[in-house]
């Protein structure tokens, strides 16, 4: 009797298995437990020189293969997490396909059985590449296949990965090696290749340029277009940017013993001349008078700072001219005119002139023209012209007489053929000598008395003895003098730079 077969021998308790056979271990038929225990006694009766402390393994089956594979980062791919029958999987190769399993899905081997040998590099690159792409695309089939899938290394080598796999690396494709790799569905390019869309990818010259352009001539057609945008905002800027007019003040001076505003200097625009020169949709300012050496508010601006801004200038009428103005006394107190407005719209004029702005002036202003360049007036029409008609009356601007116009005058051309040509007289002062450069433009026609001059070495500086503001008012028969003022500002459009 062996030490086994005796009852007093200790016996020796049998070693647990281990969790991770017994997890390992799938279950078994019946038949299958039968026969395992059969082969258990035959190696046991087999080996009877075995010790009793010796433990031999029971045979533990391969693991099996699965037929679907679960997408990378997704929960099947852990094993500790149920499947999910709604996740994408890989279909099954053909050779998987065709290996015998049992009833649970699972391919039995037997303990003893050979290590299968190591797949070539190519088949191990395809294996990848269908590892990175669980949605059935088609693998690569040679390696230079995978390189344009982007399967390697940062530097895009097979040689890295397949050596990886084959070494049983666990690197998953496309990782690469320590640097990295980029995606399969992102090209690589090789150092100096052109990228699409360059210009030498398209055949060296972009399609929008012409067959024989060269650099200079691309030159030239922007600099044409430049110089072509630039000269259309100019000439927007010219003909179409509203024009700015100035008109002087007409001064009121405080009166002795007043109170209130008529103890104060007032500044003010007649309504009639500024809505006239308005019309034309311009921009109106008045012109106030300036004092530099003023006590209680002096200032820098001087009239000349208008006259560059501003495009052009209206002289308003009002008071008279004064005597002392052109060298003379007065010859009655009532006509002393306004020495202080005189000095003020004399700078005010010499100013435009010298910046080269048109100047049109209304009633008093054709007179402080005639004065400006050296011309004197008549005081009082009636005292020093007896055989003249009255050119003012208690009608004010109904008051009105016919022109006629000298040969070569250039208010003739303005206004066109006129049948009778009717104005409005509103003065009782009037041009006596003619300044210098100054020429008559149109004259009383019943006594001969200037109603209009121009001075010659200038674009537009003219004056007119009647209100043409009030034409419309005093009636349709009066002259429409709307062309004397359009001239006026097409002068201030060209001259205003």
């Amino acid at each position: 009797m062996t030490d086994a077969q005796d009852p007093k021998s200790p016996q020796q308790p049998n070693k647990p298995e281990s969790d991770t056979s017994k997890s390992a271990t799938p279950p078994q038929t019946p038949a299958a437990s039968d026969a395992g225990a059969t082969s258990a006694a035959s190696s046991s009766s087999a080996s009877p020189s075995q010790g009793p402390s010796e433990y031999v393994a029971p045979a533990t089956p391969a693991t099996p293969h699965q037929t679907g594979k679960p997408v990378a980062g997704t929960a099947e791919g852990s094993g500790s997490m149920p499947p999910n029958p709604d996740t994408l999987t890989r279909p099954a190769h053909a050779t998987e396909a065709a290996a015998p399993s049992d009833v649970h899905g699972q391919t039995p081997q037997p303990a003893h059985a050979a290590k299968p040998a190591t797949p070539a590099p190519q088949a191990v690159a395809a294996q990848v590449a269908s590892d990175s792409n669980p949605i059935a695309t088609p693998a690569p089939k040679s390696t230079e296949d995978v390189k344009a899938a982007g399967v390697g290394s940062a530097g895009g080598n097979l040689g890295e990965a397949g050596g990886a796999a084959v070494s049983g690396s666990a690197t998953p494709a496309g990782a690469g090696g320590a640097g990295g790799g980029e995606p399969p569905h992102q090209p690589t390019f090789t150092p100096g290749a052109a990228r699409p869309g360059s210009p030498s990818s398209m055949g060296g010259q972009p399609s929008y340029l012409q067959a024989g352009d060269s650099p200079w001539s691309v030159l030239r057609r922007i600099m044409s277009a430049r110089f072509r945008a630039w000269y259309d905002r100019a000439g927007q800027r010219i003909t179409q940017r509203t024009l700015k007019i100035g008109i002087s003040a007409r001064i009121f001076h405080p009166e002795p013993g007043s109170k209130g505003l008529r103890s104060k200097t007032l500044q003010y625009l007649e309504e009639s001349i500024a809505h006239w020169v308005m019309s034309r949709d311009v921009l109106v300012f008045m012109i106030p008078t300036v004092d530099t050496q003023g006590q209680l508010h002096p200032s820098h601006i001087r009239l000349h700072d208008y006259a560059k801004h501003l495009d052009g200038l209206v002289l308003q009428g009002g008071a008279d001219v004064a005597p002392l103005t052109y060298s003379e006394v007065a010859t009655r107190h009532e006509w002393q005119g306004d020495r202080m407005r005189d000095m003020y719209e004399l700078e005010l004029l010499h100013e435009f002139v010298e910046q080269g702005k048109p100047i049109l002036g209304v009633c008093r202003g054709c007179q402080l023209i005639n004065v400006a360049f050296g011309g004197t007036l008549h005081q009082d029409i009636a005292t020093d012209l007896p055989e003249a008609i009255p050119h003012v009356t208690e009608t004010y601007e109904h008051n009105r007489h016919t022109l006629t116009f000298p040969e070569g005058s250039s208010l003739a051309q303005m206004l066109g053929p006129v049948d009778v040509p009717i104005v409005n007289s509103i003065h009782h002062q009037s041009v006596k000598t003619l300044g210098r450069d100054l020429s008559v433009e149109a004259m009383c026609a019943e006594d001969g008395v200037v109603e209009a001059i121009r001075y010659r070495k200038a674009p537009f500086v003219m004056g007119l003895q009647w209100h043409p503001e009030f034409h419309r008012a005093g009636g349709p028969e009066f002259l429409d003098c709307t062309p004397v003022l359009d001239n006026f500002l097409r002068a201030a459009r060209e001259t205003r730079f």
